[in-house]
């Protein structure tokens, strides 16, 4: 036997019938070839930019200006093509006009003489700049990026210039017959878009879209359609998923805050949820009392409401309120072992002098008007409220697009992700003071660290798709503790003051006190044990957070722990701002560096679209690459090289006549 035929069989040490199911797909010598050639050229393409953000918290019209505008790279792109070629004015108009192309088309006809002109230089621009974001990608990938309609011309566009003597009138005649035709438009929105999609290779949710602001539904919108998203889930995205799946407690939470926020929209418009037995049952039932202390956030709020509406929410929210605290009593009651007994707090309160005794000491109560609830039998539902949450109950299971939004999140989310030497995860890992992972006990099971996460993740699922009735039943529970337990990693705190802040005045029992993990992420040496334990040993590794805004107004950075960590939440929500002094972080991390871009309050889309109003960003370089990161140098390039291996062997196979070619 030669040497070479002996190489070749020791080659092959992949079963030989999954070969023959990869020749399906290349069947012959020359297509397995080509496709070596095709996947060992990609490996040493850029690696496509990933955006990373955390805690939308429902800022719709924020997040889809820093989609459009990715971050600000659009902008820097304009800027270094065409440098001073172009007028500011002219590079903020093509800017807007990129982010926004169907809502700039109709002013600029209303302000513009002479379209046809504008057109061809408008034309011109968007191909050079579409020629830059897709020079990192392949032929095929740009293809798979095209709308359908203007593929071949784009395609011809993006390959051709007018700088080749032979193609100057070729590509002239394409653009000049785009605008005779009055495809103008249509090719415009079409190449923004492109644009738009090309800037963001990946895009990483880090949890919490859910809440506070007015269109957490819309987010999810864009989410579901969008080309390359993963979502690491948050306590109040896990709230939403319980209130979907019919946890009854996660319901009246997710109802509470929205009326506390006056995020109605989104419940009524956007889940088509109906509160009219809510609101009948809170105006019969708190007709006389003044609600104060549930009077809505009217600065948050997504309208404004006249007096009498505002009235009419804060009853509902009141009433909401009580029925969570009793509802969620249910749960304590049920798993002692979720440690949770100093949250029922209904039992603790002198109706008749309208104090809590809590902790051995009482507290004035700020509201003690509570006329469903028996002192006898404080936690006991009425009639009607057990009807109410009956007909909420249906409400929300049989919501057509929440269902969506939710298959949306088992699809593309999960606990954690390990990507790229990066592990993202919203809050945390529970430890204890010493630094070891905390054991926390799941169904009589203890669990610490990665085994942790991977049981939650797979007991949230279980909520949903589970057909043991008892393992479906705990998990329905385990939703609602994820968002408020003490050893959720999804909230890490020893209590969630709701009924405190409602009820008591003295801020120290405002006070939650969080896990030993907030501390202890700060040290190097506890990120590299974390990062470990994930199966991340790599000197460029980080771990990305969020779930704790950082206070940038009162000095805190989100860089820590020497770089390892970074917390990503500055406070996309317009109720963080003032504790965060800024309007969010996106992350960025490109084949040069790794940069953290610091984003002030977004003023309005109608701002954008009218006067060019950009969100201003600063950008801050985390770590820089001083060679430029190829795909070969990431998780998709460990998978090409899978692929390139598998295909030699097809080829050693196929030259030795174990598997044969097909015609």
């Amino acid at each position: 036997m030669s040497e070479n035929k002996k190489a070749q069989e020791q080659a092959i040490t992949l079963d030989i019938h999954y070969l023959k199911l990869l020749s399906r797909l290349f069947p012959t010598v020359a297509a397995a070839s080509t496709e070596i050639i095709n996947l060992e050229a990609i490996l040493n393409l850029p690696k496509g930019t990933e955006h990373f953000l955390t805690d939308i918290h429902g800022e719709y019209e924020a997040f889809q200006h820093v989609l459009k505008n990715a971050s600000g790279s659009i902008k820097r792109k304009v800027n270094d093509i065409f440098g001073n070629t172009l007028r500011e004015s002219e590079k903020k108009a093509l800017c807007t006009l990129i982010y926004y192309p169907q809502e700039k088309l109709q002013i600029v006809k209303e302000q513009e003489k002479d379209m046809n002109d504008w057109y061809l230089t408008t034309l011109n621009k968007l191909v050079s700049v579409c020629q830059n974001v897709s020079s990192k990608y392949t032929r095929s990938k740009v293809r798979k990026s095209l709308p359908e309609e203007f593929s071949y011309i784009i395609q011809e566009l993006l390959h051709e210039t007018v700088d080749d003597q032979n193609k100057q009138g070729y590509i002239t005649q394409i653009i000049n017959t785009i605008i005779s035709t009055q495809r103008a438009d249509d090719f415009i929105i079409a190449m923004c878009n492109l644009i738009q999609r090309l800037t963001i290779d990946s895009l990483h949710i880090v949890g919490d879209i859910f809440d506070r602001g007015p269109g957490a539904h819309i987010i999810m919108d864009t989410l579901c359609n969008y080309h390359n998203v993963d979502i690491q889930w948050g306590n109040h995205d896990l709230l939403w998923m319980g209130a979907a799946a019919g946890n009854d407690s996660c319901i009246a939470n997710v109802i509470r805050i929205s009326m506390r926020y006056g995020t109605l929209t989104t419940l009524e418009e956007g889940y088509g949820i109906n509160l009219l037995p809510l609101a009948t049952f809170a105006m019969d039932t708190y007709a006389n009392d003044p609600c104060t202390v549930f009077a809505l956030k009217q600065k948050y709020a997504d309208k404004t409401y006249p007096e009498k509406t505002l009235r009419l929410i804060a009853q509902m929210h009141k009433a909401i309120a009580v029925i969570q605290f009793k509802l969620e009593a249910g749960i304590i009651k049920r798993h002692p072992e979720f440690g949770m007994d100093g949250r029922l707090l209904l039992d603790k309160i002198d109706f008749k002098r309208g104090m809590l005794c809590y902790g051995g000491k009482e507290y004035k109560m700020l509201d003690s008007e509570f006329p469903t609830i028996d002192p006898n039998d404080p936690y006991r539902l009425t009639a009607e409220e057990c009807d109410l949450v009956e007909k909420l109950h249906n409400s929300f299971t049989h919501s057509e697009k929440l269902r969506k939004h939710i298959r949306c999140f088992m699809t593309e989310g999960s606990m954690y992700l390990v990507c790229n030497n990066n592990l993202l995860f919203h809050a945390s890992i529970p430890l204890n003071a010493d630094g070891s992972f905390k054991e926390v006990t799941i169904l009589g099971e203890k669990f610490a660290g990665k085994r942790l996460l991977d049981r939650v993740d797979q007991l949230v699922r279980a909520a949903f798709f589970d057909d043991n009735n008892d393992t479906t039943s705990f998990a329905l529970d385990y939703l609602w503790y994820l968002w408020c337990g003490p050893d959720s990693p999804l909230f890490d705190k020893d209590k969630m003051a709701t009924f405190e802040r409602y009820f008591i005045a003295d801020k120290e029992l405002h006070k939650e006190e969080k896990g030993a993990y907030y501390t202890l992420r700060d040290r190097e040496d506890i990120c590299n044990k974390i990062l470990q334990e994930f199966g991340i040993d790599n000197p460029h590794s980080h771990i990305i957070n969020g779930h704790v805004p950082v206070k940038t107004i009162k000095g805190e950075q989100p860089v820590k722990a020497n770089g390892k960590m970074l917390v990503i939440d500055g406070g996309f929500s317009r109720a963080y701002q003032p504790e965060t002094g800024i309007a969010g972080y996106t992350l960025v991390f490109h084949s040069r560096a790794l940069q953290l871009v610091q984003h002030e309050p977004f003023e309005s889309r109608q701002k954008a679209i009218e006067e060019g109003l950009d969100i201003k960003s600063n950008s801050f370089l985390v770590e820089f690459n001083s060679q430029r990161m190829l795909v070969k140098d990431t998780d998709k390039g460990k998978v090409l090289r899978k692929q390139i291996d598998e295909l030699k062997q097809l080829l050693a196979a196929y030259r030795l006549g174990v598997v044969k070619e097909r015609n």
